[in-house]
């Protein structure tokens, strides 16, 4: 994860446009020279969020950073845009030549921070065919973290990551349920049952890698990466190589 700095016109903003842009590269080559497989950027200083579609300032921005961040890095990248402004990040990654975007409230609704974020999966690909973005991949939330999930009670895991793929979702990701709280290993078993790639989204450390190993199929990690373990901290090298050694080590176990 690079956590993009506060957005210009955000409550938080404090930086230039440069200054963010600059900010990433830094930690795009830590990753990259740590041997991180791909990025995802996402403006998770932007608190609090909008809910469902943010403005044309932070479409331009993330655009600008995410290119220049796949520029420099020339891994797989994706983009998230919080709080779910799925459209928008579809733009941002037509335009900056990205891999996928992370999307919150593919199919059916849940009760996040900013409010009800209902599903989107036929808005949004009837939008990437008309802007010309197939080739820009949807990995799909299931029953997110930082979010309530009762007017869905009814479905499990697995029934929400079989209808994500119905809807031609390319992948799930599954999280605790909030940021750096580990996934249930059920709720994984029960996402692989869709048939998608399995992505985890939360919670994974050096030290529980190994549980999670065999099952899922890449891992979406922030806070693991930072100082302190905070998602807000700066990404910090020792960390980062942590991880990555204790992969490769399982990746020769296996």
């Amino acid at each position: 994860m690079i956590h993009v700095g506060a957005l210009p016109g955000t409550p938080a903003s404090a930086l230039g446009i440069d200054a963010l842009v600059e900010a990433a590269l830094r930690e795009a080559a830590i990753y990259r020279e740590a041997g991180i497989d791909g990025l995802l950027v996402e403006n998770m200083h932007d608190t609090p969020y909008l809910r469902g579609a943010v403005g044309p300032e932070i479409v331009a921005a993330m655009t600008r950073i995410a290119a220049a961040v796949k520029a420099a890095a020339g891994l797989p990248t994706g983009v998230q845009v919080l709080a779910a402004a799925n459209r928008e990040a579809l733009a941002v990654a037509t335009c900056a030549g990205l891999d996928w975007i992370r999307v919150e409230g593919f199919c059916f609704a849940h009760v996040a921070d900013e409010g009800i974020i209902e599903g989107c999966a036929g808005e949004l690909l009837r939008y990437r065919r008309a802007i010309g973005g197939e080739r820009v991949q949807i990995w799909a939330d299931i029953k997110k973290k930082h979010a309530s999930h009762a007017i869905t009670a009814d479905l499990d895991v697995g029934a929400t990551a079989a209808a994500a793929a119905f809807m031609r979702a390319d992948a799930v990701i599954i999280t605790g349920t909030v940021t750096g709280d580990p996934p249930r290993i059920d709720d994984v078993r029960a996402a692989r049952t869709a048939g998608l790639p399995v992505l985890l989204g939360s919670g994974v450390v050096a030290s529980n890698l190994s549980r999670y190993f065999e099952i899922a199929d890449a891992f979406v990690i922030g806070s693991a990466f930072k100082e302190g373990g905070r998602w807000d901290g700066p990404v910090e090298r020792r960390r980062v190589d942590e991880l990555v050694a204790a992969a490769a080590r399982l990746r020769r176990r296996l």
